[in-house]
């Protein structure tokens, strides 16, 4: 099955899937063969592989290439660059977190509202105390 490129095109492979060779990701990224193995031994990238060993790149390996040869262009070493990667990791991976952390408070505030919405059905109507007031909640035996 196909999915959709990088440009959102149908059929084109998607940003995940490893398509592109070494000689291929060379020339998108401006950069030699010789420094994306390089990058690729220090960790920087991690392109998939053939039965053969051979490099496939995909279309996120070519961006994060262009990012490392941009900040490496600004002047910052290797080891600066990593850390940069590592902690806009880090701040994607929160940023999810964050999302997934809203949509739970929503969802529980949601259920807070149904749950002090007086219905026809109960014997007592919800009531929301005033703040700093003492209640006292009396239960039936049954």
């Amino acid at each position: 099955m196909r999915g959709r490129g990088a440009d959102g095109g149908p059929g084109a492979p998607g940003p995940e899937v490893p398509v592109y060779v070494i000689s291929v990701a060379a020339e998108l990224t401006g950069l030699h063969p010789q420094t994306l193995r390089g990058y690729d031994r220090m960790g920087l990238v991690s392109p998939g592989r053939t039965g053969g060993g051979g490099r496939r790149y995909s279309w996120r390996d070519i961006e994060l290439l262009r990012e490392v040869a941009e900040l490496t262009a600004h002047g910052i070493g290797l080891e600066g660059v990593r850390r940069i990667l590592q902690l806009e990791h880090q701040v994607d991976a929160l940023q999810l977190r964050l999302i997934e952390m809203q949509q739970q408070l929503a969802a529980a505030e949601d259920a807070l509202d149904r749950a002090l919405r007086p219905s026809p059905g109960r014997n007592l109507p919800a009531v929301r105390p005033p703040a700093g007031a003492q209640v006292t909640v009396w239960r039936r035996n049954r």
